[in-house]
């Protein structure tokens, strides 16, 4: 699918935000692993919790949904003996289940999307999960991955944060299960502290008990635990929200956003600080974030690990900002769906803005004026990719084609849908 994004000078109009990817995929999870059965209110609907729901199915666990609630009857520790899984795109959801499959006795992860997630890498779980009496066949750390299981063994662990926080999520939700007590040690660096805590905080609601450092290098998990199956409710979604209070911030507009808590431990609630400090006129009260009027928008310097995905909606947001911007700390967008530095920076330029990269950097200098676009640009398979592309078309002079457009389902299939209500000028075409 094609998304004719034309200019827009105005959106206005209310939304209310979708549910968290995150936090839907985690509580699916730990329902999954849990002995009895869980209800999850409002879901996230996308192709990330289209693959968790299709995997945990596979390996065993009873759901049923209708639009505002899930209800899954789990299976423990003791998964259905199952030989392939297909997570399709969703890394995170491979990455989890990989822990999980170390309690089969022979589970293959297969390559489904070679240009994409069969190009990200898994070394660093490969590698813990081999010090637990599991062993693994894999393709240089990729795709196709099998894991050899069935008996694996707690004790001290080590493993790289790196690349991903989902290494270490994916053990944190395994580990409880085992008979043995284990103690988790975090290499080098840890990517993504603020989704590490996402995982402890639905850990901790599921019952489970974790002894973590404040620094979040180190953890204690006992051994023997059980998952509670009980009810929990699925906060709005700061990531994608953030693309659309972008579109807000470069036009002209009254746009308001129901259901982003303020208290919310998401790292992407920073964009609504992000957003004022470039001076967008926006109130943020009872849940709601109102984005009213048009200011001249101002660059700055953001840490983006704070808020990783986001910093592409931020990004697109500080291409019509006055002066340079500056987002760092964000290596780790190099290892998502696509190059989220290189590939959207190559768009962006191809678009008229004016970005440059380096290694853990995307350097923005701002055209407060707008951008010409006028041409037909790639999403590189990428959900944030073309949220924030679009954002760019909306304030383009001539607008922009995204090419493969549909792969936004992957965590906002409404994306354009809402836009659309908002008074967006985009078209869509197969």
């Amino acid at each position: 699918m094609k998304a004719i994004v034309k200019p827009t000078p105005e959106l206005k109009g209310t939304i209310n935000a979708l549910s968290s990817k995150n936090y839907t995929t985690r509580y699916m999870l730990v329902g999954a692993l849990a002995e009895g059965t869980s209800t999850l209110l409002y879901p996230a609907h996308s192709e990330d919790s289209d693959a968790m729901r299709r995997c945990i199915r596979d390996l065993g666990a009873i759901v049923a949904e209708d639009e505002e609630k899930m209800t899954i009857t789990g299976f423990g520790r003791n998964p259905q003996v199952v030989r392939e899984l297909n997570v399709g795109n969703a890394g995170a959801v491979l990455r989890f289940l990989m822990s999980v499959a170390a309690f089969c006795p022979e589970l293959t992860f297969v390559n489904t999307y070679p240009e994409s997630l069969g190009k990200r890498p898994h070394s660093d779980l490969i590698t813990a999960l081999e010090q637990m009496n599991v062993r693994v066949d894999h393709n240089g750390g990729k795709l196709p991955i099998t894991i050899y299981g069935g008996e694996p063994r707690g004790g001290k662990i080590s493993v790289s944060g790196n690349v991903s926080s989902q290494f270490l999520s994916s053990l944190l939700f395994m580990t409880p299960l085992l008979k043995e007590d284990s103690e988790i040690e975090v290499l080098h660096d840890l990517k993504s502290k603020i989704i590490v805590g996402q995982t402890l905080e639905v850990l901790e609601q599921a019952g489970i008990h974790i002894e973590a450092a404040s620094d979040l290098m180190r953890y204690r998990i006992p051994g023997g635990q059980r998952y509670k199956a009980q009810e929990y409710t699925i906060q709005g979604d700061y990531p994608g929200s953030a693309a659309i209070l972008a579109a807000a911030a470069v036009t002209g507009s009254d746009v308001t956003v129901h259901r982003l808590e303020e208290n919310s431990k998401q790292g992407e609630r920073a964009v609504v600080d992000v957003l004022r400090s470039m001076g967008v006129p926006l109130t943020h009260k009872n849940g709601t974030v109102h984005v009213q009027g048009i200011s001249a928008l101002k660059a700055g310097e953001f840490d983006g690990d704070q808020f990783t995905d986001a910093v592409l909606a931020m990004v697109a947001a500080s291409v019509f900002a006055e002066g340079t911007s500056r987002f760092y700390n964000v290596e780790n967008l190099r290892y998502k769906e696509c190059d989220r530095i290189t590939d959207f920076v190559t768009e962006l330029n191809k678009a008229g803005a004016n970005v440059e990269e380096r290694q853990s950097e995307i350097i923005v200098h701002g055209k407060p004026e707008g951008v010409e676009g006028g041409l037909e640009i790639d999403a590189h398979y990428d959900h944030r990719v073309i949220m924030a592309l679009t954002v760019v078309g909306l304030r383009s002079r001539q607008g922009l084609v995204i090419r493969d457009a549909h792969h936004v389902a992957k965590s906002y299939p409404h994306y354009f849908e809402h836009l659309l209500s908002l008074g967006a000028q985009i078209e869509l075409q197969d």
